[in-house]
């Protein structure tokens, strides 16, 4: 039997937690030190469907940035999905992972896609208002997350899974 593969890409502002995402989903793990990604890492990660059937997601967590330059269109290349990130203590960052979403939807052919607004265990600090939430939430799915925790991670990848579905 063959493996299927799908190409994700992670994008959003620097410092939103988008590597510490990657690492509490593929490796169980966290570290509070920061470390500015550099260009691009690729990572992944055997997920099991609600029906049984697995898919390996091929994660790619590209350097954090609010525009799509040249380098970062060569990596959305070929993505089937999209992780956006936004920190919920940075309103800011909301509005650049939207940015960064209407952008790459020139470059890819209706990819899936979620939404994950980070920092769940900071929530006494968030920016990011549950109004504003409720009005995207109609026309993307939306996911509270926690690096730090593990809240809402494997929720929001097996939604992602879901629709990557081959």
């Amino acid at each position: 039997m063959t493996e299927i593969a799908r190409k994700v890409c992670m994008l959003g502002d620097f410092g939103v937690g988008k590597t510490s995402l990657v690492a509490r989903y593929v490796r169980n793990t966290f570290s509070d030190k920061y470390l500015t990604t550099v260009g691009v890492k690729v990572d992944s990660r055997q997920l099991q469907l609600a029906d049984g059937a697995g898919l390996k997601l091929v994660i790619w967590d590209i350097a954090g940035k609010s525009v799509i330059d040249g380098a970062n269109q060569s990596y959305l290349r070929g993505a089937s999905g999209l992780i956006l990130v936004a920190d919920g203590t940075r309103e800011a960052s909301l509005r650049a992972a939207l940015g960064l979403l209407m952008q790459a939807r020139e470059l890819l052919p209706d990819p899936a896609c979620v939404l994950l607004v980070n920092k769940l265990d900071l929530i006494e600090r968030w920016e990011v208002a549950p109004a504003t939430l409720a009005e995207i939430r109609r026309s993307l799915p939306v996911f509270e997350t926690s690096a730090l925790s593990g809240d809402g991670v494997e929720a929001a990848f097996a939604a992602l899974g879901e629709a990557l579905r081959p």
